[in-house]
């Protein structure tokens, strides 16, 4: 697997036409390379990675990416997936709605908002519905979207209700982390440490940035959703490793020392689009960001193929340098959509 050795040595990674480069090859290289898994048993994977698509159309404006989003969602009937209550076959409703916003059919919007709103009709607490922590990325951020496209509360206190009980009952403030789930309480890796799984948390801060994106920042849940992204911030920042990407096994970065990019993906994407915000000091972040980037980077190949994905699961496993899965280069598109915004501001100062 030849990577992106040599863009890493002239500094051309932090460019604009670098960046649209290689966003354009690894969507292409995916789009090739589909895992037959996703095409229902698993379609939440391959929703993520056409969240990223809508993403990188929305940084871009380039419609090749658009015109793949609008594929697939009419290959889909912008229809949700089988499971009603399970979050996961709710994450299309991200590209769905992205897509909506900037074609205008209703057929995008109306499948997602009469589940939604069943759902709503018929509410279960947070931990029975939301009972593991990734679906804070799943389903949160089609409720926030729906919120602002509609302009109806309902979608807001719907989530506020929904995320805290869940936060409540995952949420270690000690460790200003999140178990996967509650079968992860008392979980320790073999060298005697906590086991916090990096995609989870790191799922958990995509969404987090999503909310806070679309959320207006005088809404009065805002605060809330503000702090314990900030909370998550500090403590996993402190947690990239020296290749600037972050292990499967946050607080035991031995237990499984490779890298892994379906969490690092979204950990650079949260702490890019802080600093983007401003909610987050360019001077002590702007340096893990880039060093976020340039790891990323060196994880694609010269096809456009990421690797070192953490493959479908739900705890910090092994990792392999060929391991790809639709999600991480999803995440990778948001996470390099962040990055043209960076770079357009820095050009511009």
């Amino acid at each position: 697997m030849i990577t992106q050795k040599k863009e890493k040595a002239t500094g051309e990674i932090y460019n604009e036409t670098f960046i649209k480069d290689i966003m354009l090859k690894v969507a292409r290289w995916q789009v090739a390379h589909p895992d037959s898994l996703n095409d229902w048993q698993e379609q939440w994977a391959r929703s993520v990675f056409y969240s990223g698509v809508m993403y990188a159309y929305n940084a871009t404006q380039d419609t090749t990416f658009l015109n793949q989003a609008l594929r697939w969602g009419e290959g889909w009937g912008w229809k949700r997936g089988p499971k009603f209550r399970h979050a996961d076959d709710l994450a299309c409703g991200q590209a769905y709605l992205d897509a909506y916003a900037v074609v205008r059919r209703e057929e995008m919007l109306n499948g997602i908002k009469m589940s939604i709103d069943s759902l709503i009709a018929d509410p279960k607490p947070g931990r029975v519905d939301w009972w593991w922590c990734d679906a804070l990325f799943m389903e949160p951020p089609v409720l926030v979207r729906l919120g602002k496209l509609t302009g109806d509360e309902k979608y807001y206190s719907y989530l506020h209700d929904m995320y805290w009980d869940t936060t409540d009952f995952l949420y270690s403030k000690p460790d200003s982390l999140f178990y996967r789930d509650k079968n992860y309480f008392n979980a320790m890796t073999a060298n005697g440490k906590k086991s916090f799984w990096s995609r989870g948390n790191a799922w958990v801060l995509g969404g987090l940035a999503q909310i806070l994106a679309m959320m207006n920042k005088k809404h009065p849940d805002y605060p809330k959703y503000e702090e314990l992204y900030l909370q998550m911030i500090h403590k996993i920042a402190p947690l990239q490793q020296a290749d600037g990407l972050w292990r499967p096994s946050l607080l035991d970065p031995d237990d499984i020392p490779v890298k892994e990019t379906s969490g690092s993906t979204f950990f650079t994407y949260a702490l890019a689009w802080g600093v983007n915000n401003g909610l987050l000091d360019k001077e002590i972040f702007l340096p893990q960001v880039k060093k976020g980037w340039q790891g990323l980077v060196e994880s694609v190949n010269h096809e456009g193929k990421l690797g070192y994905v953490q493959l479908i699961g739900a705890k910090p496993e092994k990792v392999e340098i060929g391991h790809n899965q639709e999600y991480g280069s999803g995440a990778f598109l948001m996470a390099a959509s962040e990055m043209l915004k960076l770079e357009k501001e820095e050009r511009v100062k």
